[in-house]
């Protein structure tokens, strides 16, 4: 990988350059002396393009969270208008028409959404275990597809998805907004002006306290096999009699959910592919444990990894540790640290920070030190040696800590939806395609399966296939 020294030359010149330090650029917010702030500056409203009757309909597949919350972003995009809903309980399709009108057509069986002629697209956000199905039956009726995250619950699932959007052309977008976020991509910027020097590392976690984030949704009252649709509900899972948990916390089973890695593995992994470029990793370890929250789940409720990423044409090899705790007594949180030999870039939710500390060439001597040991004369030959070695290092300013922040009241998620819409509207390249989202489910998946078979998984990151 060829080092872009003449991009990191314009990141550091127009980071501290005078006529930003003189205030020439409105965007620069003053923090203090050793750490500047700039905002991010937000691309052209890409919402105000389109006219209202520029309509796509839409039907949700799936009214839970994600359903609902997909929605919402959605019907914030003029000439975007909701048709349809689907969810296997009955209280769900009624809150749908309490909210969003008694016009809306509702049911229990996915496959009357997808004959509908007024249905242009459809948002999945069922269960994990429908995921590939429903994905692959919407394209073959000629809708396009958001599909919630990961992509598919099982590793031999996603090549299946992937044929299919290339066969049927449909717009397939996967639903982890970080492959459009702003900050994101400002990160992408930054690393590939080369101003953290080689990567070595990355290090990441989104840890969560509580029982919300440890999945311990609410269950209505009237939770019942007279208001859920069981049978249909199982698809493909094992036959088991009815249990209000397993449908309204389904992502503590395995049969139906794919745990921490494939809810927020996933979105850690497109977070650093989208900044680095990278196809993924080829080997992979995962560990952890249910230490605290054992309600009757069969998934972890703590997970660390380890993956090993190959050379590619965008980045050297490189390490990653990822993490995520449900029991963090330190009350949550996340980070995506990218670790170079000359600097790191942290990111957080709306913001990242820059921090540059050159690596120099020469090792020094004395301090913590074998040099204290050497006889007094030798200590003045190693004196001499090392100075004829290790000539003085012309000075070099360094940056400064940089904070960069996103707009306020800016929306990840409403950025990934928009590309959604452009790619249907105008054929704007999708972000995160089925290729893409197999390359962040895949990794995540084989995460799982080093944790329940206790082995280290090989992975095509290329072919987003078991290797």
């Amino acid at each position: 990988m060829k080092k872009p020294t003449s991009n990191r030359r314009n990141f550091i010149k127009k980071a501290v350059g005078t006529s930003l330090l003189a205030g020439a650029a409105p965007s620069l917010l003053m923090a203090g002396k050793s750490k500047q702030t700039f905002l991010i500056k937000e691309p052209e409203n890409e919402l105000k393009k389109y006219a209202a009757n520029d309509k796509v309909n839409i039907a949700v597949i799936g009214m839970g969270i994600m359903g609902f919350n997909n929605l919402s972003t959605s019907v914030q995009i003029p000439g975007v208008k909701l048709v349809a809903a689907c969810d296997l309980y009955t209280g769900r399709l009624d809150r749908t028409k309490e909210l969003y009108g008694k016009d809306i057509f509702t049911t229990k069986d996915y496959k009357e959404i997808l004959d509908r002629k007024d249905v242009d697209a459809v948002i999945i956000a069922t269960s994990d275990h429908w995921h590939d199905r429903i994905s692959i039956d919407a394209m073959n009726k000629g809708k396009h597809v958001y599909c919630e995250k990961p992509m598919v619950h099982k590793l031999d699932e996603g090549q299946a998805v992937i044929d299919t959007q290339a066969k049927t052309k449909k717009v397939f977008q996967v639903g982890s907004q970080s492959a459009s976020n702003l900050v994101s991509h400002k990160a992408k910027e930054i690393y590939e002006s080369g101003a953290i020097g080689q990567l070595i590392m990355v290090e990441t976690y989104n840890d969560r306290q509580g029982g919300n984030g440890a999945w311990q949704y609410s269950i209505p009252t009237d939770a019942s096999p007279a208001t859920v649709d069981w049978d249909r509900y199982l698809g493909d899972a094992p036959k088991v009699p009815f249990d209000a948990k397993r449908f309204f916390r389904w992502r503590n089973y395995q049969d139906y959910g794919t745990g921490i890695a494939g809810d927020l593995f996933v979105h850690l992994f497109t977070n650093f592919h989208t900044i680095t470029g990278s196809t993924g990793p080829n080997r992979i370890y995962a560990s952890g444990g249910l230490r605290y929250w054992k309600d009757g789940r069969d998934v972890p409720d703590l997970m660390c990894s380890i993956h090993d990423y190959p050379a590619t044409a965008k980045h050297p090899a490189f390490n990653l540790q990822m993490r995520v705790n449900f029991v963090d007594g330190g009350g949550g949180g996340s980070r995506v640290r990218l670790v170079g030999s000359e600097g790191t870039i942290t990111l957080g939710w709306s913001g990242l920070t820059v921090e540059r500390n050159k690596t120099k060439k020469a090792p020094g001597y004395g301090g913590w030190d074998s040099f204290s040991t050497f006889t007094e004369a030798q200590q003045k030959e190693f004196e001499k040696w090392y100075k004829a070695e290790f000539p003085p290092e012309a000075p070099e300013m360094l940056i400064p800590e940089v904070e960069y922040k996103a707009p306020q009241g800016y929306s990840a998620d409403i950025s990934h939806h928009t590309n959604f819409y452009a790619g249907i509207r105008e054929g704007k390249p999708i972000l995160e395609d089925a290729l893409f989202g197999m390359r962040a489910a895949g990794p995540a998946l084989c995460s799982n399966l080093s944790y329940f078979e206790n082995r280290i998984v090989n992975w095509d990151p290329e072919k987003a296939k078991l290797a």
